[in-house]
């Protein structure tokens, strides 16, 4: 549920490759940033197999790419700064299935530092900081059953649909919700109501439907 352009999931995959993952392990093990030609020396590979490798460790997230001059020329005649790579600071933890637990920390330490400045209690600060991040991830979502569907599935909620009416096979806060259920199902179900609010569902309600094998909330179809 993150706003990342890959999942971690899609990360992690992408060291499963045998030279991408030499490639990745040589970089991260650097104490500076380096070139395609560094690592195409170092690992004895051909400079376009250490740019492809590079360019997708890149894509996903993995690596981070700067530009700078080497051995620290400038001005007139210094030459274009080079491409240079490094371990990315970004994090990774992968769920199967999907869950967004560092979603659900921040939304949690916002209630509480809004809680403390407005003297809301906590409960209605965490609804009202899930109802604006589901607006805010409804924003570019249609009200098809399609789109929906489309959007919870990126947001890891597996959705179903059956004659209007879209279950949740799976929870994105599943531990904190055997733990915690009426704190973080409300807070799930703020989210989801956010979310058909942002995307200009008018007459669809997220509704509070707990069952065995199911997320708490479930997607209603819009009121004859």
């Amino acid at each position: 549920m993150d706003a990342t352009p890959r999942s971690d999931v899609s990360a992690v995959s992408a060291l499963g490759e045998p030279v991408r993952r030499q490639v990745y392990d040589h970089v991260r093990t650097q104490p500076s940033p380096v070139s395609r030609d560094d690592v195409a020396e170092a690992l004895g590979l051909a400079r376009s197999t250490s740019a492809f490798h590079l360019e997708k460790l890149a894509d996903e997230g993995l690596l981070a790419v700067e530009f700078a001059r080497r051995g620290g020329r400038s001005g007139p005649g210094a030459g274009r700064p080079a491409k240079l790579y490094r371990r990315s600071d970004r994090e990774f933890a992968v769920h199967l299935p999907e869950r967004a637990y560092a979603l659900a920390g921040e939304l949690f330490a916002r209630a509480i530092e809004d809680a403390d400045a407005t003297g809301a209690s906590p409960r209605d600060a965490l609804s009202a900081r899930a109802r604006d991040f589901g607006r805010g991830l409804g924003a570019d979502v249609g009200c098809s059953d399609d789109d929906l569907v489309a959007a919870l599935a990126e947001c890891g909620y597996e959705p179903r649909s059956s004659d209007g009416t879209i279950v949740l096979v799976n929870c994105p806060f599943h531990a904190l919700a055997r733990q915690h259920t009426d704190m973080v199902c409300g807070m799930n179900l703020a989210l989801l109501s956010g979310l058909l609010d942002g995307a200009g569902c008018e007459g669809r309600h997220a509704t509070l439907a707990p069952a065995e094998g199911y997320c708490c909330v479930r997607i209603d179809p819009p009121r004859e």
